[in-house]
């Protein structure tokens, strides 16, 4: 079983393939936020692990690249 994870560390939910802050922790559970807000979800404490590097610029760039479509950005 996975070492507990600290309220406000960054979680890898590997089911999700999704990076978020630890919210809580309850039971065989996390809650995770997405780290510049939205809606909690949560996950079993099998399914998450501390976030790597590499996870953490993934969950930057997929952001940019929702924010850049919003805007309406044109490329060219």
């Amino acid at each position: 079983m996975n070492e507990a994870l600290a309220v406000g560390s960054l979680a890898y939910d590997t089911r999700m393939k999704r990076v978020g802050e630890v919210m809580e922790e309850y039971g065989t559970r996390y809650m995770l936020r997405p780290v510049h807000g939205g809606c909690e979800w949560d996950v079993l404490r099998e399914h998450v692990r501390p976030a790597t590097t590499a996870d953490r610029l993934s969950a930057a760039l997929a952001e940019r690249n929702a924010n850049s479509v919003r805007e309406g950005a044109v490329w060219g």
